[in-house]
């Protein structure tokens, strides 16, 4: 091969090794756990992207929920002070604020800790919970104590991503990490969906032992709260609650009926509801509403 096509040769794979090298990915910076209290885990680039406004209400605008709100602060405030304290799964009905609470938990607890390192929460979406043992492989070495928050977590038939949830909370060799804590919410008790648990019931060689994988799952939550749907009076507690909060000035006899009709169209009564309807209310008072 003469020196022409030998430096031919020579430029083509410096430009294939440049083009591999754009194909790779890119290095990723670790992100400054110090620049925020709250993140959203990206899996795919394996990065915390820090949240500087949080979406959420003051913890005294929930209501109707005293006691599982009580509860979950004490276990938060026990976890963030160094003490041990539990996994915790908020259940039951749409709308009643159990991921509002989960995130208003979490800035009250920060907002007594003025001399001391605040606590992280970080939410993990539901088709990102096979990567847990990645993102914990990251906190363990951190100074701070981490909040693992998942919205709406529930798994479908064939979905076998929950297998990695129990192993990352409780059941693998190294265990959760000290400084880490798993809150999730769900509408489903068990997280499964029932046909799926009674599928496994008739169909396996040994229904007992089939069905406690499944709902063993659950077991990984040492505190389970239940969020039930509430009562009338209850609903409009919280209405009278967000309307001092955001001064906004109406009749209370023309709001107790218009906070009624808006649940009767809407066929539920909810914490969900309930600010729907205030927003509604701001709006047409021409009001703005309190950050």
């Amino acid at each position: 091969m003469d020196q022409k096509s030998l430096e031919t040769l020579a430029a083509k794979l410096d430009l294939l090794i440049e083009a591999v090298g754009r194909l790779a990915p890119a290095d990723v910076t670790p992100t400054d756990l110090a620049t925020a209290d709250c993140f959203v885990w990206a899996a795919e680039p394996g990065l915390l992207e820090p949240v500087h406004r949080v979406n959420r209400v003051d913890i005294g605008l929930i209501r109707g929920v005293d006691r599982v709100r009580d509860i979950l602060l004490d276990n938060t405030e026990r976890f963030a002070a160094g003490f041990p304290a539990n996994n915790v799964l908020l259940w039951g009905a749409r709308g009643m604020g159990k991921s509002s609470l989960v995130k208003s938990v979490h800035e009250a607890i920060n907002a007594g800790r003025k001399d001391a390192d605040p606590l992280k929460l970080i939410e993990i979406h539901r088709e990102d919970i096979d990567t847990l043992p990645k993102l914990m492989a990251i906190l363990k070495t951190s100074p701070f104590r981490f909040i693992l928050f998942c919205d709406d977590l529930s798994f479908d038939h064939d979905d076998t991503s929950y297998k990695s949830l129990k192993a990352a909370l409780e059941g693998g060799v190294e265990g959760r990490p000290a400084n880490v804590i798993f809150y999730a919410t769900s509408n489903r008790r068990h997280l499964l969906p029932r046909d799926m648990i009674d599928n496994e019931r008739s169909t396996a060689i040994n229904p007992s032992e089939a069905v406690e994988e499944k709902v063993s799952l659950s077991d990984r939550f040492g505190l389970w709260l239940g969020f039930h749907k509430c009562s009338q009076d209850d609903y409009l507690d919280m209405i009278d609650g967000y309307v001092r909060y955001h001064s906004l000035e109406i009749d209370p006899a023309q709001l107790r009926a218009e906070a009624l009709e808006w649940a009767t169209t809407r066929g539920s009564r909810s914490g969900r509801v309930a600010w729907q309807f205030t927003q509604d209310l701001a709006g047409r008072l021409g009001k703005p509403l309190r950050d």
